[in-house]
């Protein structure tokens, strides 16, 4: 009993005290600003969760530059069913367009416990291994449409909760002793080290396609209504008052796609405020990176 309660509450104590040094050190960095970016004109961009939101900020900011942007939602791609991931990049593929640009945004926080159509964990589910099918079945269209100083670029929407998280490789579905709040965290830290080993992978094979992590802070969006009441209840007043607002979330994530700086070899890694972030060790470790990589190729039937 003991230890289930240590299991639930120390993972939501470490999330809010986490959010806590976030937020400190949002206020004293002052406001993020979105360097001029070049025109996109002729490019294709699909951006998960594009409805609303940091989303919205990035689809608005990229359409306004000239790309054509593809602005996905739950109701159109469902990332709790991989029969719906498939469909949906199915169907974009028989449109015949390039793929310059992937924005893996879509997220949830704290939901309850719960299991997807497939039956997998809620968080590890929609935000990582629907992410990642996605992002496997649209990986040719992506090298096709990159070239040599104009690499295709995915963008993982992470967070700075992947420094909590854990993957335990024989318990990827947090069967044991669960915690909404440890699963996000867990999510998070996947996506990490998926998006590294993917630009890897790409960076060996001579592919001119780039991955990278992002974390956009603190920002005032819908992704925090699963708090629990009373801190829900606070951040609904200080999140006017302290948060960024989605167009300065927007900022890194927008860098991340579409600055020319980090074509070629500057491309990849961890970016937070606008610049690139050192990050956790376990997120460098190529034996860990391996291993989900494989593991969640089998767990969606693709190896």
């Amino acid at each position: 009993m003991l230890s289930a309660l240590r299991s639930y509450l120390l993972p939501a104590a470490r999330l809010y005290l986490l959010g806590l040094k976030v937020l400190l050190v949002q206020l004293f960095s002052g406001p993020l600003r979105l360097p001029v970016m070049p025109r996109q004109d002729g490019k294709v961009a699909i951006v998960t969760g594009g409805g609303r939101g940091i989303g919205y900020e990035v689809v608005r900011h990229m359409a306004r530059l000239g790309a054509h942007v593809i602005i996905v939602e739950f109701k159109k791609l469902d990332l709790a069913s991989l029969q719906s991931v498939r469909q949906f990049a199915q169907s974009f593929k028989e449109r015949d367009l390039p793929l310059n640009i992937l924005v893996n945004n879509a997220s949830v926080m704290l939901v309850p416990e719960g299991r997807t159509e497939d039956g997998f964990e809620q968080h590890f589910g929609v935000n990582y291994l629907g992410h990642f099918l996605l992002t496997w079945l649209l990986l040719d269209t992506l090298k096709d449409s990159g070239k040599c100083g104009h690499v295709s670029r995915v963008v993982n929407v992470s967070s700075s909760a992947h420094r909590i998280g854990e993957i335990r490789l024989n318990d990827l579905n947090s069967c044991q002793h669960y915690s909404a709040h440890a699963a996000y965290c867990h999510s998070k830290l996947a996506q990490l080290l998926f998006s590294s080993h993917l630009h890897q992978e790409m960076q060996h094979g001579g592919f001119p396609v780039s991955s990278c992590a992002v974390d956009p802070g603190m920002v005032d969006t819908s992704l925090y209504r699963h708090l629990w009441t009373p801190f829900r209840l606070a951040q609904s007043v200080i999140a006017r008052l302290l948060f960024r607002t989605p167009a300065e979330g927007a900022a890194t994530v927008l860098s991340a796609a579409l600055s020319p700086a980090l074509e070629g070899d500057c491309g990849g890694g961890y970016w937070a405020d606008g610049h690139r972030e050192m990050t956790t060790p376990l997120t460098l470790d190529p034996q860990l990176q391996l291993s989900l990589w494989e593991i969640s190729l089998q767990l969606l039937g693709l190896q």
